[in-house]
């Protein structure tokens, strides 16, 4: 019960219990992790003694913090019926996926443009990760706002903007899915995400 009351302060109230049945059905250790720029969640298999190992950025809108937890739960899942047999975001991940987010629809417990953005996304076998920045972009309106917090995408070519570790990049054209961006001082060129945080600087 107190893992409930703890989930409720992450999750929409109604998907709380759910999870953590979910936590001790599979013996899962679950941790509200840090914020990472790189993941919102991650899964590790049983390894040396210890069993399966879930984590979730502890600052993610509430329909943010389930679509991590339940895409987490599906990998779980997909290695206890596979072991390492299955594609990380193969067919059977999909269906598991799938199959495990359908109490939360029966639920309501998401936003109709959320729900539809996972259907879609579910529903589109190129989408191979959470990284589907339909489904992102629908999360993200339920965010608290930010100050002075902007995306990549939304920056003008060659503007300047700086990472929460003080480096400073410009912003160069698009290449397919991600921006090429120069990191000012290495001139060293790394690609971002559409959606990636960051902070404008004014020319």
């Amino acid at each position: 019960m107190d893992n409930v009351k703890i989930l409720e302060r992450y999750l929409p109230p109604d998907a709380a219990p759910l999870i953590g049945r979910w936590i001790d059905y599979f013996k899962c250790e679950f941790k509200i992790s840090r914020n990472r720029n790189s993941k919102f969640g991650d899964y590790r298999p049983p390894y040396a003694g210890k069993g399966h190992r879930i984590s979730v950025n502890y600052d993610l809108n509430p329909y943010a913090f389930l679509v991590t937890a339940v895409h987490e739960f599906a990998h779980l899942h997909t290695w206890n019926e596979h072991k390492h047999k299955a594609k990380p975001h193969g067919t059977e991940w999909k269906n598991n996926f799938k199959k495990m987010m359908q109490p939360f629809f029966e639920k309501d417990v998401f936003p109709a443009d959320v729900k539809h953005a996972i259907i879609s996304y579910l529903n589109n076998p190129a989408a191979s990760s959470c990284s589907d920045l339909t489904l992102f972009r629908s999360l993200r309106k339920y965010d608290a706002p930010k100050e002075s917090v902007t995306t990549v995408e939304k920056l003008p070519v060659k503007a300047l903007f700086k990472l929460k570790d003080g480096r400073v990049f410009q912003k160069e054209e698009k290449l397919r899915k991600r921006y090429k961006c120069i990191e000012v001082n290495s001139k060293r060129i790394y690609l971002f995400s559409a959606v990636a945080e960051v902070e404008h600087i004014e020319n």
